[in-house]
Order: structure tokens, then C-alpha cells, then sequence
């Protein structure tokens, strides 16, 4: 049985083989067909070429932190490469409308995409011609690559570079308006520490000041009495007087730091990415491989003739054995 299968398989590929021999005149004219459309065709496809920026995220430490608090531990340094959070932030920021919209500003990408602003969805149309030639994507090192594909390669490169430099705009817009918020708010209540602590330190001077007028006041000759006196009647409101006056001092001095640390971290621009490999004009397209398209369209061709020709010829003999019935 399994020989009698065999011999049926050998048969029947052999028929085959015959069936394309005698088949080969007209296989070879729709090969030399398809191949000569497919040329023309590769000819007229619009040769694209892409330019890529690989680049590393930083850390999301604190930089006034870092530099400022004595007794920071902090598990990140901000001169370390992030982990997969932060570039999966930074995908985001790659990925949002400011980076978007700057890009399609500058470099005018509405005509230079040859989108018809009066058109029925000439925004929509905009945008998804900007996903397709502008794409993110996380890297198996946890780096990110920004690929740009466009006609001028120039225009890729520049593109390419461009949302490069943004990231840290962004990154940076974005977090600013936190923290001159929060500067502002700890810039209000150092300010009020501070005036707390003066008016302590004024009624302070003016516990002194009326002990000593009293003693002044009182020429006894029991020097050692007035002033024994003199401490009894105000020792208590200047010890009270004294213990605020340390703790006002304490306040002042953290939220001194605070302020320090606010300060810095709303003034800072700090990048927020290290740039591996910044995007060059390409000198070879990367699309449309034209020997692909010819392979690819020609094989297809030769297939697609080969069945047409086998169920054509099937029909014509069942054809013939109905007619002969």
C-alpha cells in the first residue's frame, strides 16, 4: 500500500513537471510579463529612506536631592541610564501631541506630504501619514530608536533629530509647571517661617531690653537682689520665649532646604535622555527594494498562470467526458 501511495506521489509529481514543460511557453511569456509590470512598477514607487536615533533614557532621581540633602539615599544617581519605566516614559513623551504638532509645524508637513488642507479629513489623513513614516519603538537593550522614514533623506535625518532635541523641551515644560508651583508654595511658607522668626527674635531683644531697663532702674545697693528679681518676674516668658525661638530656627533651616531644592529643580534643564547615535542622511533608500518587488511579483504571476492554466485544462476534459456521456 505504502509503495502503491509512493508511486502515486512520484506519477503525480512528474505529471506536473510535464504538465509546466509543455505549459512553458505560455509560463514563460506571463514570467517575462510580470516581471517587466513589476519593474515599471518599482520604478514608479516614490524611493523612500530612513534615519534613526538611538537614544538611552536617564534616571528619575532627584537632581536637588542628590546635590543638596546631606542624608539622601537614593537607590538611582541621576548620571545612571534609566530602567524600562523611564523609557517607556519616554516613549510617551515620543508619542505625544507637542512633539507631534512641533514637528508638523516646522517643517510644514501638511504640503510636504501633499495633503490637501481642503480636503474631508485633512488632519486625520495628516496623522496617519505621520505614524506610518514615524515610528518608536523600545529596543531589546531598553534603549529607545526613533525612525524616520522619508522621500528626502535630509528631510528624515532633520525630522529624526529634531524629536530628538524635543524630548527634553517637553520633559522639561511638563515637569516646570509642577515645580514652580510647588516652589512658589514652599517660597510662601519660607518666607512666613522667617518672618516668624524675626518677630520671635524682636520679643526676645524686648525681654532683655525691659530686664535691663528694671535693673537700671533700681540703683539698690543689692546688686545680687535686683537681679535675682528681675530673672524670677520674667524667667518663665523667656524660657517660653527661648523654646519657640528654637523652634522657629528649626523650621526656618528645613524649609530652608526646601527652598533650595525647589529652587533648583525649577530652574534646572537637565536632560532627560543620553543620545547613543544621532540620525545622518542616508545614502541608499530602504524602500522599495526593487529585486524583491520583480522576485516576489514574477513568482506570484508564474503561480497564479499555473493554477489558472490546470483548472482551465481540468474543466475542458470534464467538459469533454460530459459530452461524451
Amino acid at each position: 500500500m505504502e509503495d502503491k501511495t509512493q508511486s502515486n506521489y512520484n506519477f503525480n509529481s512528474v505529471d506536473l513537471l510535464i504538465y509546466i514543460w509543455n505549459k512553458r511557453k505560455i509560463l514563460i511569456g506571463v514570467g517575462f510579463i510580470a516581471g517587466v509590470v513589476s519593474i515599471v512598477v518599482s520604478l514608479l514607487i516614490t524611493p523612500m529612506y530612513r534615519a534613526s536615533v538611538i537614544m538611552f533614557p536617564t534616571t528619575s532621581a532627584s537632581i536637588s536631592k542628590e546635590l543638596l540633602a546631606q542624608n539622601y539615599s537614593g537607590r538611582q544617581s541621576v548620571h545612571g541610564f534609566g530602567e524600562e519605566e523611564q523609557a517607556e516614559q519616554l516613549l510617551q513623551v515620543l508619542h505625544s501631541a507637542p512633539v507631534r504638532n512641533r514637528i508638523v509645524e516646522k517643517y510644514n508637513l501638511m504640503e510636504h506630504y501633499e495633503i490637501d488642507p481642503e480636503g474631508k479629513y485633512p488632519l486625520t489623513e495628516l496623522y496617519e501619514t505621520y505614524t506610518s513614516n514615524i515610528n518608536f519603538r523600545l529596543t531589546e537593550f531598553m534603549s529607545v530608536e526613533i525612525s524616520v522614514m522619508d522621500s528626502d533623506p535630509q528631510y528624515a535625518a532633520s525630522i529624526a533629530n529634531d524629536i530628538c532635541d524635543l524630548v527634553d523641551t517637553v520633559y522639561n515644560s511638563m515637569k516646570k509647571q509642577r515645580a514652580h508651583e510647588a516652589y512658589r508654595l514652599v517660597k510662601k511658607a519660607y518666607n512666613e517661617a522667617e518672618a516668624n522668626l524675626f518677630r520671635v527674635r524682636d520679643s526676645l531683644d524686648r525681654v532683655s531690653a525691659g530686664v535691663e531697663a528694671r535693673l537700671r532702674a533700681k540703683q539698690s545697693s543689692d546688686a545680687s537682689t535686683n537681679l535675682m528679681n528681675a530673672i524670677t518676674e520674667n524667667a518663665p516668658l523667656y524660657i517660653s520665649m527661648m523654646n519657640l525661638w528654637r523652634n522657629e530656627s528649626r523650621i526656618v533651616a528645613e524649609l530652608s532646604l526646601r527652598h533650595k531644592e525647589a529652587r533648583l529643580e525649577a530652574e534646572q534643564n537637565l536632560p532627560y535622555k543620553f543620545v547613543v547615535e544621532r540620525a545622518y542622511p542616508p545614502e541608499k533608500k530602504a524602500y522599495p527594494s526593487k529585486s524583491l518587488i520583480v522576485i516576489v511579483s514574477t513568482f506570484s504571476a508564474l503561480l497564479l498562470a499555473l493554477i489558472v492554466l490546470i483548472v482551465i485544462d481540468n474543466v475542458k476534459a470534464r467538459v469533454a467526458q460530459q459530452e461524451e456521456k
